[in-house]
């Protein structure tokens, strides 16, 4: 593992460094291990450890290449970890979402032009109380807090942040179905973060994002000790 573990550093370097750009064709692997002072094994076992967490992209018969290493490939493995968690650990991951939720949304504040804020309040007008069903509503939830964390211009923000959300659906959805006036407090809420991002009230903004996240934690937490 150690070599595999060199070779992988070795690779890595070359693309921190700028010698291997996103999009670049490897050197053939004779060449490549060569270059690097590798066996050919740890180079090849270094290659699929880079490919599985989206860094190389192995072309069968083409050769391998450096990906675009856009964060939501990147983060790709982060998604695979969260979709092996338990109920157990559900609340920590509300509880990673408040953190970085809050702080996106009071940037979301400051950065946000009147076009993208008046984005977000028609977002939430558009959701009708009375009649959204529970699926449309969590999909305007992802839309919303997505949009919201889209304004800080952090690409690796955004995907950590829809990898949380889109693992917490379930949640979502049995709190819509199970508590009182759920639907009616979700589009309060949100309601009111769009008025505070529109206002550039970025301390406003930071604590009802805070709160809104945080009354689901409460909430799931009471629900999973009944």
């Amino acid at each position: 593992m150690a070599l595999t573990d060199d070779a992988i550093e070795k690779i890595k370097a070359m693309i921190v460094s700028g010698e291997l750009r996103p999009g670049d064709r490897l050197p053939p692997e004779k060449e490549l291990a060569e270059h690097l002072g590798l066996s050919r094994n740890s180079l090849r076992e270094a290659v699929k450890a880079l490919e599985i967490i989206r860094v190389l992209d192995v072309r069968r018969g083409d050769g391998t290449y450096v990906t675009s290493l856009e964060p939501h490939l990147l983060l790709e493995a982060i998604s695979f970890v969260i979709d092996m968690h338990d109920d157990d650990s559900l609340l920590e991951l509300f509880a990673v979402r408040r953190m970085l939720e809050s702080q996106a949304t009071g940037i979301a504040a400051q950065a946000a032009s009147d076009e993208q804020s008046r984005a977000l309040i028609d977002e939430v007008a558009s959701i009708d109380a009375e009649t959204v069903s529970i699926d449309d509503l969590v999909a305007h939830d992802l839309r919303f807090h997505s949009d919201i964390v889209r304004l800080t211009g952090n690409g690796y923000l955004l995907s950590l942040v829809e990898s949380l959300s889109s693992r917490t659906i379930r949640a979502r959805v049995w709190r819509g179905l199970t508590e009182q006036d759920a639907v009616e407090r979700t589009i309060s809420e949100h309601r009111a973060i769009a008025e505070a991002i529109a206002q550039h009230d970025s301390a406003l903004a930071t604590s009802l994002a805070t709160a809104h996240v945080a009354g689901i934690e409460r909430w799931l937490r009471q629900a999973t000790s009944a």
